[in-house]
């Protein structure tokens, strides 16, 4: 076992590839009501890679727009401005992190999961009345302490990975036999380091084992998104397995099968397109 200190993890989200400023600070005001949308516009302008990636997912059928979104301008007024915020910070993260470079690690079916797990978070925060943009954001982030092992500790990750192939058991089993810790632990800390709300570090840590309440939150949204991603085979690898699912979380939902299906066919419908915005 390679056992990896907290210190450790923090020490490598420096190895991370850097994000841009406006990506960042998307980021960190995720939830904050007070964002002024002309100052979140001209941030966004003025990265072009980023300006360009989003239009293009604005302009995709995901969104399905009756006219051409030309401006960062004219997709706030269009889209709106939580979804914008969504629609750049998705963009964002997508377009900064390089493949990694770990034997045995599927950059882009990592992604598309994540992408799948955004666009099912959305559609359960739409049902319990959460904010549905934060919860797109956090899915599509869930995963980052997996980038981060895979990113930073590529050789021992490798080990990871052959652990769970020759044992055939789930990723988070393999990376605490392995490592003495999980993606959802380090995806914590991250969360934390990047200064993310309290409410985003927990969904991100939690997402495989989400603390009781009275009603859904965040943490349920992303629980319950990333079991249904992982149901569909959104990733596209031949292994993918659904984890277990905490029927608290899921009840919380109160999810009929009429519900569920619309979910799953309006993620299904829509996944293709936000990859190719997203990926390409």
């Amino acid at each position: 076992m390679t056992v990896l200190s907290p210190e450790a993890i923090v020490a490598s989200v420096r190895e991370l590839p850097s994000l841009p400023a406006a990506v960042m600070e998307l980021i960190q005001s995720m939830g904050n009501t007070e964002v002024n949308a002309e100052e979140l516009a001209s941030k966004i302008s003025n990265d072009q890679a980023l300006a360009a990636k989003t239009l293009r997912l604005a302009n995709s059928s995901f969104y399905g727009m009756s006219r051409q979104v030309t401006s960062i301008a004219d997709a706030t007024t269009i889209l709106g401005l939580r979804t914008l915020h969504s629609v750049a910070t998705a963009a964002g993260v997508a377009g900064n992190f390089s493949k990694v470079r770990c034997q045995g690690f599927d950059f882009n079916a990592f992604w598309r999961h994540c992408i799948g797990v955004a666009l099912c978070a959305q559609s359960l925060a739409q049902a319990a009345r959460l904010e549905a943009g934060s919860a797109f954001t956090l899915g599509l982030l869930h995963d980052i302490g997996r980038l981060a092992l895979a990113s930073s500790f590529s050789e021992q990750y490798a080990q990871v990975l052959q652990y769970q192939r020759e044992q055939d058991c789930f990723i988070l089993e393999a990376e605490r036999a392995v490592l003495g810790t999980d993606h959802a632990q380090v995806g914590g800390l991250i969360a934390e380091h990047w200064r993310f709300a309290p409410a985003f570090v927990e969904a991100i840590a939690e997402h495989h084992d989400p603390k009781p309440a009275a009603a859904a939150r965040l943490s349920d949204v992303v629980h319950v998104a990333d079991n249904m991603a992982h149901a569909l085979d959104l990733s596209r690898l031949e292994d993918d397995m659904v984890p277990p699912l905490s029927t608290a979380s899921w009840s919380r939902f109160a999810l009929d099968e009429r519900k569920c299906r619309q979910m799953f066919m309006n993620t299904e419908s829509q996944h293709e397109a936000v990859c190719q915005a997203l990926l390409s």
